[in-house]
């Protein structure tokens, strides 16, 4: 057994220390709620604890293993939830204050397979209204710090689920992913995250009156985030268990065939009209050292109509969100809600039916080229932002800084959503003192080779999470003193 405090063990040594008998689930779990008592007041990540369940999940775990049947993946993990997904008798309020009485009348896809892998709901994360801003801010829960610096966004809109596991709250945290909700809060929080391939995690919200737009339905996306690469990957897993609730699931293998040696990377020319940070691109630069050390060749590459494929994303969205949400949006919202919607919405186009249509079937020819593209390079590395981690309410800042921020720094980021493709971040170093992440991007249902080059990095890199706790201990010592 690892000879650290229990709260920050991986994943997988948990799951194999529960499992070999060396430790209870109980002893795991109430660790991680003192973690989460302890440690979670100053950040205001999870925003509903559930311990006292979740201690009853324990000893039924250790019951179970006493038993010697057969356990799951996650066998007594402990694990966070994103509240803008259904927790069985819960609310889903999405961040949203009127929302407060729509209680869940079961669990989402995505929670049922984490609960049949063996997995314990020890508390939901923070969310921005309708999970609709890259900040995590709500007039129902407040805003959520970055563990690494108040003075940064910890990201959104899975930003309390990143903020959270950094912590050492939870093993493995779920989020989702619509233009960057999985990976720009792993990016500004220093762990490791998947968006995996559309199709890949069921998804559905029983509590939902209305089904989503047919693109939300294609571009929206459910996945892990933790501080290790490796329990990524079998949170994956686990998350990927065939739900009939959800008509896009595909049952894909979780491991594709070898491609040829050694694996080319388009490291990612960046566009001429993108503004960067000297010292953000360095930090890529490194991280396609550490992938060329591990054997990958790297080639400087244009991607694919880059720009054109991140309008297409903000053009379809809004124009959805426009039709079909933004009454009750406009209703229920915040003025900051608001304010910052229109914002976005300004970056768009309104498309009329006809230019819906066309759009929906240029997706397909983006796709296309992106496949054909991904045959030559299986992998493409790019930033996850190219410029410094923006403040916590920075979306406020007016339509100019709004530009700045989906258009210039996460353009790499939300094209992807258009496409559903599959696309990993992990944290390769810090910036003066702040975590800065790499994408990298494989073809449909390669997010093996994405995880794969990932931990290539990771084991180069390091576990930044460790980091952001030595220099937390070293602080509270020197309080002490």
């Amino acid at each position: 057994m690892p000879s650290i405090p229990i709260w920050q063990w991986s994943a997988v040594a948990t799951a194999r220390a529960i499992r070999a008998g060396h430790v209870s689930s109980l002893e795991v779990v109430r660790a991680h709620l003192e973690r989460m008592r302890a440690a979670n007041p100053a950040v205001n990540a999870v925003v509903v604890d559930l311990g006292g369940e979740a201690l009853r999940f324990a000893r039924r775990a250790d019951q179970a293993v006493a038993k010697r049947g057969p356990l799951g993946l996650l066998h007594g993990v402990p694990v966070t939830v994103k509240e803008n997904v259904d927790v069985r008798g819960r609310p889903n309020p999405n961040g949203v204050p009127a929302q407060r009485g729509l209680i869940a009348p079961d669990d989402a896809p995505v929670v049922a397979n984490l609960r049949r892998a063996g997995a314990i709901v020890i508390g939901l994360t923070n969310t921005p209204e309708f999970s609709m801003r890259a900040f995590t801010d709500n007039p129902l829960h407040g805003l959520t710090l970055n563990p690494w610096d108040p003075a940064i966004t910890c990201g959104g809109s899975s930003g309390g689920a990143a903020a959270a596991v950094a912590l050492g709250i939870g093993a493995i945290a779920h989020g989702n992913d619509i233009g960057g909700s999985l990976r720009w809060p792993a990016h500004c929080n220093g762990v490791a995250t998947i968006r995996p391939t559309q199709g890949r995690v069921p998804a559905f919200n029983p509590s939902a009156p209305q089904e989503r737009p047919l693109l939300q339905q294609l571009m929206s996306v459910q996945g892990p985030l933790a501080r290790e690469v490796r329990d990524v990957r079998l949170a994956l897993a686990a998350m990927s268990a065939r739900d009939p609730r959800d008509p896009w699931w595909v049952p894909a293998p979780l491991k594709g065939p070898p491609p040829a040696r050694p694996i080319r990377v388009a490291l990612a020319r960046l566009p001429s009209d993108m503004v960067v940070d000297a010292g953000t691109m360095n930090l890529v630069a490194r991280a396609a050292g550490h992938l060329e050390d591990a054997g990958y060749r790297i080639d400087e590459v244009t991607l694919p109509d880059l720009t054109a494929l991140w309008q297409l994303w903000a053009d379809i969205l809004c124009t959805e969100i426009a039709t079909l949400q933004a009454p009750t949006m406009d209703a229920l919202g915040s003025a900051d809600f608001r304010r910052a919607m229109r914002g976005i919405t300004a970056l768009s186009k309104p498309l009329d039916l006809a230019g819906y249509m066309s759009a929906i079937a240029m997706r397909s020819r983006h796709l296309r080229n992106w496949l054909l593209f991904l045959e030559r390079y299986p992998l493409v590395l790019t930033p996850a932002s190219v410029r410094p981690t923006p403040g916590p309410r920075a979306d406020l800042g007016g339509d100019a800084a709004l530009k700045d921020i989906f258009y210039n720094d996460l353009r790499f980021i939300s094209s992807v959503n258009a496409l559903g493709l599959p696309a990993a971040v992990v944290p390769v170093g810090l910036q003066q003192g702040r975590p800065v992440g790499v994408q990298l991007i494989g073809s449909r249902y390669r997010e093996d080779l994405c995880l794969d080059a990932a931990r290539a990095i990771e084991r180069r890199s390091g576990t930044l999470a460790h980091r952001l706790w030595a220099r937390d201990a070293a602080a509270g010592s020197a309080r002490r003193r």
